[in-house]
């Protein structure tokens, strides 16, 4: 029942549990992330403000490319027979653990504004840290307010 009330049924529902999600994960984990870079100050939160579109479109980009393959490999680590938090948690954790290896790239070249070789050449350093904020950011805010609003709009209905 949880999987039927808690989740998107259909594309629109998934873009609109996609836009929940991408929105507060990145109003949360790029200011975290940048605090940890340069400082928590609040020229380093008014500078972060400004990349947060870019760092939106490549998130929503990413979940795209890598939602599919995340779902295949929870199937694979997960039973019929396992709870909907189970197959959740598990769930969240590719998902995270995909988009981490990602963004610490990316995002760091999008923070930069430059292309660079410094987030390959940093990335065991910080991937970790990122991996960390972003699977708590996910897993105790970003998902379960989406899974929540996808709940009442499927009450509603």
């Amino acid at each position: 029942m949880d999987f039927y009330m808690k989740l998107p049924r259909n594309g629109k529902e998934f873009a609109l549990f996609l836009g929940i999600v991408a929105s507060i994960s990145v109003n949360i984990i790029a200011p975290v992330i940048s605090g940890f870079e340069v400082g928590f100050s609040l020229a380093t939160w008014r500078q972060t403000l400004t990349i947060l579109p870019v760092m939106l479109v490549a998130v929503v980009i990413f979940v795209l490319l890598t939602h599919m393959p995340a779902e295949k490999v929870a199937a694979l680590l997960t039973e019929e027979t396992d709870s909907f938090n189970a197959k959740i948690t598990i769930t969240i954790l590719i998902n995270v653990a995909m988009m981490s290896v990602l963004m610490t790239i990316v995002g760091a070249m999008i923070a930069m504004q430059t292309i660079s070789l410094t987030p390959f050449q940093q990335f065991f350093y910080k991937w970790p840290r990122n991996f960390t904020i972003a699977l708590l950011t996910e897993m105790l805010i970003a998902q379960p307010i989406a899974r929540y609003v996808i709940y009442r709009r499927h009450l509603k209905k």
